[in-house]
This record gives C-alpha cells, structure tokens and sequence, in this order.
C-alpha cells in the first residue's frame, strides 16, 4: 500500500485532486457530484481520479448510478497515518 500511495498522490499529475478526495472521503462518504462542488472541480475530474482510486483498492462504493457512495475502503482505512504523511509532505512541496 506504501508504494501505491506514493505513486497515487505524489507520482503521477493528478495526485494532488486525488489525495484531496482522499482527505475528504476519510471526513465522510459523498457522491461523485458532492465531491466536485466540494473540491471545485469539474465531474468528469472528479469521476476520472475515483476510477483510479477504485482500481488501486482505496476507495469503495455503496449504491446504483448517480446515488454511488464512495467511502475509503478497509486498507485505505488501516494505512490512514501513512496517507497523512505522503499527504503532508505532497502540501509542503506544492508550496
């Protein structure tokens, strides 16, 4: 999971919004058009970055269509304090 999210929030271009959902979704469960308001992004963004954490297993969904939940699954759960570190360190190299 280290690796993973490493490569998920820091490797690739998009890992900023990502960690972003990320902390958000570790707050609470949204859909995918709360979560774009919430973050001012646009849904198609926002859809794209919870595909890619839908594949890599750290966030999960509950529900049908435009009524999906998505919440941080249970290994995204027990690697919360390693998130928090990649995060912290992703915000101080982004300033």
């Amino acid at each position: 999971m280290e690796i993973m999210l490493w490569w998920l929030i820091t490797g690739t271009k998009g890992g900023f919004n990502r960690g972003r959902i990320i902390n958000i979704l570790l707050k609470r469960p949204y859909n995918a058009n709360q979560l774009a308001q919430k973050l001012e992004l646009d849904y198609k963004t926002v859809r794209h970055h919870i595909k890619i954490l839908e594949d890599n297993n750290v966030i999960t969904t509950s529900g049908e269509n435009y009524g999906i939940m998505y919440f941080i699954s249970p290994s995204m759960e027990e690697n919360q304090k390693l998130f928090q570190e990649i995060w912290n360190e992703m915000k101080e190299i982004k300033r």
